[in-house]
């Protein structure tokens, strides 16, 4: 396969309809055919049901640990948002790229792999890696199996860039977020005689109002990090269920909240304070009407913030590749502090801007390819010379 500039392989990448209920393996496969064809091996890393991968290529020595491009093959969902133009086709208006996933984050895909030429031209002191998972917007799912193998080899990477969208601008951090469902089985009966029963709706009420109060204790000036935006740790319930019919104490209901969290800060702490709460005001008096009666916990989701020391190789090469040491944070997650978990210093920096993603009529502007490409030329540039 013939080399690509990043717009031609941005429209490659936009057509796979990758939101992440469905498979990704026709995206893969045309990513590994470009690599494969530039002389570039890849290997593939799947899921259970074999329905997705991750995909992992080296360019440069095998003895040494290099830099890592990272990025999510899945996009969100484009059902029920209004666009004008088709979501999974590329469009351009007045320099602008439309089409799912442009920002988040095929984007930087098309860079990186439009970058290959670059740095298979130089000869690299230290390696690049391309690292592209599956089902990020669901929980950074995939990308902890590619880790798991990237922890048995003998040389780890030394730096991972994520090119999530930042308009290019250098990131070094973003709170961790931890998803969870509480469900509450009471006891029905007839609302006639409700104090018979345990109305499973006002126990999630009260479980609810005291994740309220845990969430302004986050939110004292003495636990705040001005880094982040909001500069506190915040709680949140997004959805509830229960009841059958007004005449009929619920017996049940659930509820999901999620903790989003600042990489300083353990959001066990706000489940270990629900669970307490729960066990010790609550289900007393609920099984001494049924026995039966209960609340359990269930995790949906988890990542870990990320707080990248801004004094280490991993900051002082951001600072190069973006022309700037003003580093910020960004609100939304992503595949960054398990990375550093991992032990690989982790930065974020990527073309286009997140206020884009996930709406309709998602764009990037060409000029943010651009500079992007010349980013990763000068990433090229100090693999080169790098001990």
């Amino acid at each position: 396969m013939s080399e690509m500039s990043s717009r031609e392989l941005l429209a490659e990448l936009v057509a796979f309809p990758t939101v992440s209920r469905d498979s990704n393996l026709a995206l893969i496969a045309f990513i590994r055919a470009y690599l494969e064809g530039q002389g570039v091996a890849c290997e593939l890393d799947y899921n259970a049901e074999r329905s997705k991968a991750n995909l992992f290529a080296s360019i440069g020595p095998a003895e040494r640990g290099g830099v890592v491009l990272s990025g999510h093959s899945d996009v969100v969902p484009v059902a029920g948002q209004a666009w004008s133009l088709p979501p999974f086709q590329l469009s351009e208006r007045d320099g602008k790229l439309y089409g799912r996933g442009t920002a988040d984050m095929k984007g930087f895909i098309a860079c990186a792999l439009a970058a290959v030429p670059t740095f298979q031209a130089r000869p690299l002191r230290r390696p690049v890696h391309l690292a592209f998972s599956y089902d990020e917007e669901v929980g950074c799912l995939g990308v902890r199996s590619l880790l798991a193998e990237l922890a048995r080899r003998p040389h780890r990477p030394i730096a991972c860039l994520i090119g999530e969208p930042t308009e290019l601008r250098p990131v070094l951090g973003h709170k961790g977020k931890l998803a969870m469902r509480c469900q509450v089985r009471g006891a029905a009966c007839h609302s006639a005689y409700a104090p018979q029963g345990v109305n499973a709706i006002e126990v999630a009420a009260r479980l609810i109002n005291r994740l309220g109060e845990i969430g302004q204790r986050l939110a004292a000036p003495a636990r705040q990090d001005p880094r982040f935006d909001p500069p506190f740790s915040t709680v949140q319930t997004g959805l509830i269920g229960g009841g059958r019919a007004l005449n009929i104490v619920p017996e049940h209901c659930q509820f999901d909240f999620e903790v989003r969290h600042l990489p300083s800060d353990d959001p066990q702490e706000v489940v270990a304070g629900l669970r307490d709460y729960a066990e010790t005001e609550l289900l007393p008096s609920m099984q001494a009407r049924s026995a039966a009666s209960a609340i359990d916990f269930q995790p949906l989701s988890a990542y870990p913030g990320l707080a990248t020391d801004p004094r280490g190789e991993a900051a002082d090469l951001l600072a190069l590749l973006s022309g700037s040491r003003a580093f910020g944070t960004v609100a939304f997650g992503t595949e960054g502090g398990l990375f550093h978990q991992a032990g690989i210093p982790t930065v974020i920096c990527g073309p286009g801007s997140m206020e884009q993603g996930h709406k309709p009529d998602e764009f990037i502007h060409q000029a943010q390819l651009d500079g992007c490409d010349a980013l990763l030329a000068r990433l090229a540039d100090w693999l080169r010379v790098h001990p």
